[in-house]
């Protein structure tokens, strides 16, 4: 994805409301918002796309069924903000902290996190074709049926999240952790998880690896694991 220039409209350093939001919006042209303190602010349903977020404070704000097309999200703050339903198709997340917002039924066609935190989001219900993460932090987050097959996964901790049903077929696993993470009608085959720690693996869970390849030590963890000696 070719990351667009930052619009030329810059506004930095303001506490801004939702009227303030909807002026600069009727003017037509995507802006450019720096450390701009959104916090607790509604912004549902408005049409933001193209516009760049930067070192911005969206704390608790409200972005329900937003248009936020092609958004970026750089260096920003938003814990438990809520994106539900909002439109972030080709939108980039980078190296910010968006821990338990809500991205339920949000549609992520073509997004990217990268170096962001983003434990305990909800991604249920999520449109994510072709979504990719990197480098970032899923500590406790739902990501139930997400699709991520064919993608190179690097640097993602998964530790305790929510992956039910998600689709990793043909994946490759580069430094991960999915330690301790609900794996109930995971898809594995094809991929490559010797980049994964799989501590905390259940019995029930074993057969899901079918048609993955592991490492020979991680076989013998696994083995361990599951309260087999091996000799």
């Amino acid at each position: 994805m070719i990351e667009a220039l930052p619009p030329d409209r810059t506004v930095s350093d303001k506490p801004l409301q939702r009227a303030d939001v909807e002026s600069l919006a009727r003017q037509g042209t995507p802006c450019h918002l720096t450390a701009c303190d959104l916090d607790e602010t509604d912004l549902s349903g408005l049409d933001l796309s193209g516009w760049v977020f930067e070192r911005c404070s969206l704390k608790r704000a409200k972005l329900k069924g937003a248009k936020l097309e092609r958004t970026q999200w750089l260096g920003c703050r938003a814990a438990f903000a809520d994106f539900m339903g909002a439109d972030l198709t080709e939108s980039r997340f980078q190296s910010g902290d968006f821990n338990n917002a809500s991205l339920r039924r949000t549609t992520l066609v073509s997004a990217s996190f990268k170096g962001s935190k983003l434990t305990g989001v909800d991604f249920s219900e999520a449109r994510a074709l072709n979504a990719q993460f990197e480098e970032v932090l899923l500590i406790n987050a739902k990501l139930p049926s997400f699709g991520f097959r064919k993608t190179t996964l690097a640097r993602i901790d998964f530790s305790q999240a929510d992956l039910r049903k998600c689709d990793f077929r043909d994946s490759v696993f580069e430094d991960c952790n999915l330690r301790d993470t609900t794996l109930t009608g995971c898809r594995f085959e094809g991929a490559d998880l010797r980049g994964a720690d799989l501590g905390g693996l259940r019995m029930v869970d074993a057969a899901l690896f079918r048609g993955a390849t592991i490492s020979r030590q991680q076989a013998g963890q696994l083995l361990a694991e599951l309260g087999l000696k091996v000799r």
